[in-house]
C-alpha cells in the first residue's frame, strides 16, 4: 500500500494491519497459512506453465477437477500432503518446494 494512501486511511480512523493480526493468529498458525498459500500458488504456477488443465492433473492424481481448484485456492479442506503430491506429480523436486516455501509472502489485510 502506498504511504500516502495508508496515511490518509489512518487519518480517518482506519487501522492498518495484517490478516494474522486481524485473525489473532499465533506465529505458528500464520506460518502454516503462509506455507499453504505458497504451495497452492506454486501448484497453479507449475500447472499453467506446463499447459495442463485442472481436469488433466486430476486424472493424474485420481482426483476431481473441483478438488484441484480447491488445492489451488488453498481451501481449508486440502491437506499439505495433497498439495505436495500434486507438485511432485507435476515434476517438482524437493528443492522446488523449498524454494516456493522460502518465497512465501506475509498475509496482508
Amino acid at each position: 500500500m502506498k504511504h500516502t494512501k495508508r496515511a490518509r486511511l489512518e487519518a480517518h480512523g482506519w487501522r492498518i494491519g495484517s490478516a494474522a493480526e486481524f485473525l489473532a493468529l499465533t506465529p505458528e498458525e500464520a506460518a502454516f497459512v503462509e506455507t499453504k498459500l505458497a504451495l497452492s500458488r506454486c501448484l497453479r504456477s507449475r500447472r499453467t506453465a506446463q499447459d495442463i488443465s485442472q481436469a488433466e492433473l486430476a486424472k493424474r492424481l485420481k482426483s476431481s477437477q473441483s478438488r484441484i481448484a480447491k488445492m489451488e485456492a488453498a481451501d481449508a479442506s486440502v491437506s499439505i500432503d495433497l498439495l505436495l503430491r500434486a507438485l511432485f506429480a507435476l515434476g517438482a523436486k524437493p528443492r522446488d518446494v523449498a524454494t516456493a516455501i522460502q518465497k512465501r509472502t506475509t498475509i496482508a489485510a
